[in-house]
């Protein structure tokens, strides 16, 4: 969340943020709450210092004045606990609002409100003119019997599927690969939870429950799914002071993502692009402030490093304003080159992202860093996806795709698949 009072000094810019980012959040109504809030404070202070000042003078009141002073502070105990009943309402709306309203923008992220307005910052590769019609992950993977999409459906439901054979063991070690290529880079591999409470869920900069949340809630609990990793690593130092000589703290976690995806189908949304489950390789980071812009950098660098190793065709975009969600200050997405999307001629398919969320998820889960004068300050965090488990294999899939209806296998992967080719 933002700072309070940033919000009170700068309301007008807080109010453009939020249209720039395409976000329903009524502003005016949090600063209507703050006033209140602030005003209920000050009278229960008010009451309580009466109440003291009460309490002192029944030490050494005569008996004449005890009966008054009696009734006096009988009443003040009423007007204390309606005025506290108010106070903790008017405070539930105000937290609720104060959530609601999204991080800043960076001011190089580029303004606009659909992925028409996003900018290309980054192009690797070049894409093959085949000589052959390229085929897109499905029809490759029912060709090999690789995916089972319609027992995924029948066990569990649409959007649900079953890795195979050798598609099974080539996520297998390309899990194995991206974990050690981000531990080489300084990253402390974790393997996490799949579940999180609501309130770090909350504290995260997503939402748990109502007619928006893409995550899975577990019925008669606190609990939801995970959709990313980027959760339970956010709460993993909720409420911890760091050391400061110990920041940057990295973390590159692996863990099991359960999304609704609700309204994702279609074209676009096809085959393992769009699914209810996968797995997932992210990094996180807790930082200064003045360390989060070079991070960020960095972990776009660690994330075209690991898509030039594996030999794939993609570009990196800068995502516009209108595009970036709540926590998110800035972000950049990985796009790769998939024959499959599209009308048939294939398209860019996000594979993954990068974002420097600043304080934003700090402020909400309390985690914060002692400076060389003792102040306590909350530290930046950001996150960037390793590797998603799905949509690379789409990539490799359709990529590497031979005339003859074979898949090569990256050769980074090779050794640890076992084999070359996929058949």
């Amino acid at each position: 969340m933002l700072d309070p009072k940033y919000i009170r000094e700068h309301v007008e810019e807080v109010k453009m943020n939020v249209q720039r980012k395409r976000m329903k959040v009524d502003v005016d109504a949090w600063i209507q709450a703050d006033v209140e809030r602030l005003e209920i404070l000050k009278h229960v202070e008010s009451l309580r210092q009466e109440r003291h000042e009460v309490a002192e003078k029944m030490k050494q009141a005569e008996s004449g004045e005890r009966e008054a002073l009696i009734e006096r502070g009988r009443r003040l105990k009423e007007e204390i606990a309606a005025m506290e009943a108010r106070l903790e309402a008017t405070e539930k709306k105000w937290k609720e609002w104060l959530l609601a309203i999204p991080n800043l923008t960076h001011p190089d992220a580029p303004m606009g409100e659909t992925e028409e307005d996003n900018r290309v910052v980054h192009i690797s590769g070049t894409v093959r003119k085949l000589p052959f019609q390229p085929k897109s992950h499905v029809e490759l993977a029912a060709r090999h019997d690789l995916i089972d999409f319609e027992r995924g459906a029948k066990v569990v439901g649409a959007k649900f599927y079953f890795l195979k054979g050798k598609l099974a063991l080539m996520e297998q070690a390309l899990t194995h690969w991206a974990m050690h290529q981000i531990v080489a880079e300084g990253y402390v591999p974790i393997i996490t939870p799949d579940l999180a409470k609501d309130e770090i869920v909350i504290g995260a900069g997503y939402s748990p429950r109502g007619p928006e949340t893409q995550i899975y809630s577990l019925e008669n609990t606190d609990l939801s799914l995970i959709g990313t990793a980027e959760i339970v690593l956010g709460g993993y130092h909720r409420d911890e002071i760091l050391k400061m000589e110990e920041l940057p703290i990295k973390y590159v976690g692996l863990s099991h993502c359960f999304r609704t995806e609700a309204g994702a189908y279609g074209r676009e949304s096809f085959g393992l692009y769009r699914v209810h489950q996968f797995s997932k390789v992210e990094m996180f980071v807790f930082c200064k402030p003045e360390q989060s812009d070079a991070i960020h950098e960095e972990l776009r660098r660690i994330e075209q490093m690991l898509f030039d190793k594996l030999g794939l065709v993609y570009r990196v975009v800068d995502i516009c304003s209108g595009d970036l969600g709540g926590p998110a200050y800035r972000k950049y997405d990985l796009e790769a080159w998939m024959w499959g999307r599209g009308e048939g001629g294939g398209g860019w398919g996000e594979i993954t992202s990068a974002s420097n969320c600043t304080d934003y998820q700090a402020r909400r889960l309390n985690v914060r860093y002692r400076t060389d004068e003792g102040k306590l300050s909350y530290v930046h965090t950001l996150n960037g996806t390793g590797m998603v488990l799905t949509r690379p294999l789409i990539a490799i899939m359709e990529q590497y795709q031979q005339e003859d209806g074979s898949i090569l296998v990256p050769e980074v992967l090779q050794n640890l698949c076992g084999f070359d080719h996929l058949s």
